[in-house]
């Protein structure tokens, strides 16, 4: 290590040292690191989902709430199948380093992020000392109305992860014991 990176490092423990709170800024690379795929550059995206790279599909194109009314099977099962994943992670270390370093400082921290998967929340945070500037999947807001439901909204979790594949790939999933109607 430099002499120049080795004073960088020593200047940052100074610094939390003397802090009386820490504020923590991030975004996607929180969760990637804990091995979440990275939804803003394509290639995480797509390698996550293949049927949506067969059809050159952006994370962008997929995520927009148009898709509730034009397509709401596909809709659900994109948000389906990303809760999953956000479910299925488990927060890397980092997050707990963090949130040691803020607990040592006299009132704690607090965290902005652009991430909507609640890996903070999961790592013990508290909620109250979080703002998720985009939101959280982890909440359904309601900006329309869609009637009937396309499928019971209790499939969310586990089960609705396999939809989105299979409706791509031209398949009619099924979902357990909540039964989903055909629209005719």
């Amino acid at each position: 290590m430099s002499a120049a990176r080795a004073q960088l490092i020593k200047n940052a423990v100074a610094s939390f040292r003397q802090a009386e709170a820490i504020v923590v800024t991030c975004g996607a690379g929180m969760g990637v690191d804990s091995g979440l795929p990275d939804f803003r550059g394509d290639k995480g995206f797509w390698k996550e989902y293949p049927p949506i790279a067969e059809r050159g599909l952006s994370f962008i194109e997929c995520a927009d709430p148009e898709h509730f009314n034009k397509d709401p099977d596909f809709a659900w099962g994109f948000y389906g199948h990303r809760l999953h994943l956000y479910q299925a992670c488990t927060p890397g270390e980092h997050f707990h380093i963090l949130k040691r370093l803020m607990g040592a400082t006299p009132h704690g921290g607090f965290v902005f992020t652009s991430n909507v998967d609640g890996q903070f929340q999961k790592a013990g945070y508290d909620d109250h000392r979080i703002v998720e500037c985009h939101g959280s999947i982890h909440h359904l807001q309601v900006i329309f109305i869609v009637t009937p439901p396309p499928f019971c909204l209790m499939m969310l979790g586990k089960e609705g992860s396999n939809f989105l594949p299979k409706r791509l790939e031209g398949e009619d999933p099924t979902w357990g014991t909540c039964k989903r109607e055909k629209q005719g």
